[in-house]
């Protein structure tokens, strides 16, 4: 429900709650003639993605008899500026910034046994990993999950990153390279490769309660590489430099991802196939998954700007805050460049129904 809007006396308007299920979510609200960009737009590409995002029932609970009347629209650029209307999402705490990272779909070398080459698993969810759905009791809880397994009627803390070498779990594959194995969790889903010459595709299922802990950030905590140099790229050197110190880092990460195979390429949290450069992963305790927003960014390499309509269909462990968000770049060696660079300034911009 959309919370009637309401101004401060005189020129600047007031932050208000978008909505009463999203009572942290603070906007302003806009006009199209503010979103520098919007007139550039492939409005008749977006009508397609629009009504693609409107296959999920969240994207349908969202936007309502609007899903259906997209299926008769002749001018896509009137149907938007018709119906929905751009609200600025504000951080509380700092007002001003927001930020805008990247993810893509890697390619893993794999094999179906395990070898002195092939050593390290690719787990699928555990028999054993108990997830419960606290807002089935609390709903004040909304989207708030607890793991663990079970000793005895106690439900403990399930293994540890560092523990998961003595897992038990079922085995989708195995790797040839544990730091691109990280990696592959981080990104959420991705392509093995196998050697009998078949590709398989991998997508996020469940992970083991503990929290995400970034790694790039500890790195440059410790003084190993400067805040300014920090990317997948600049890591990943470290980590070939310092062979000897790799399971020193990745278990300051206690997060372990499970995986799933999936049928296609990278799929998010709302259940479609990614689109590179039009899906965005976001904090859900601040974005619904469904929601079609305008951001304003730019490119990590050649810091042009970026301004588009995406949709956010996607989540992640590192994605937290308001104005917040990870672009999806999709397949490949650039979208490999482009998602590892990518630390940029972001402004969004929510398009809810008038």
């Amino acid at each position: 429900m959309i919370l009637p809007l309401f101004f401060l006396f005189g020129c600047a308007p007031k932050p208000i709650v978008i909505s009463d299920k999203l009572p942290d979510t603070y906007v302003i609200p806009s006009e199209y003639v503010s979103l520098s960009g919007w007139e550039a737009e492939n409005f008749d590409e977006m009508l397609l993605f629009f009504k693609q995002n409107c296959t999920t029932k969240k994207a349908q609970k969202l936007y309502g008899d609007l899903c259906q009347e997209a299926g008769n629209v002749s001018d896509a650029k009137a149907f938007f500026e018709a119906s929905l209307r751009p609200y600025k999402l504000i951080a509380q705490e700092a007002p001003e910034e927001g930020l805008m990272t990247g993810y893509y779909e890697p390619l893993l070398q794999g094999s179906l046994k395990q070898s002195k080459r092939y050593a390290y698993p690719v787990y699928a969810v555990p028999d054993d990993l108990v997830t419960v759905k606290l807002d089935t009791i609390y709903p004040e809880l909304k989207g708030i999950r607890l793991r663990g397994r079970l000793e005895g009627t106690a439900l403990v803390p399930y293994s540890s990153r560092e523990a998961m070498k003595e897992s038990n779990a079922p085995v989708i594959c195995y790797v040839d390279d544990k730091i691109a194995l990280f990696f592959l969790e981080v990104q959420g889903s991705g392509r093995i490769e196998l050697d009998n010459s078949e590709t398989i595709f991998v997508g996020f299922s469940n992970q083991n309660g503990h929290p995400y802990r970034s790694i790039g950030k500890y790195l440059v905590a410790i003084g190993e590489i400067a805040q300014e140099e920090i990317s997948l790229q600049s890591i990943r050197v470290w980590f070939d430099e310092h062979p000897e110190r790799v399971d020193e880092i990745l278990n300051h990460n206690p997060s372990y991802v499970f995986f799933q195979e999936r049928t296609h390429s990278a799929t998010g949290s709302l259940g479609l196939a990614l689109t590179p450069e039009r899906s965005i992963a976001v904090d859900t305790h601040y974005l619904p998954l469904g929601s079609m927003l305008f951001m304003q960014s730019r490119d990590p390499l050649t810091l042009e700007p970026i301004r588009k309509t995406v949709f956010a269909q996607d989540t992640g462990g590192a994605i937290k805050g308001e104005v917040r968000a990870d672009l999806f770049w999709g397949f490949g060696e650039e979208a490999e460049r482009k998602a590892g660079k990518m630390q940029e300034p972001l402004e969004l911009w929510i398009l809810m129904p008038k």
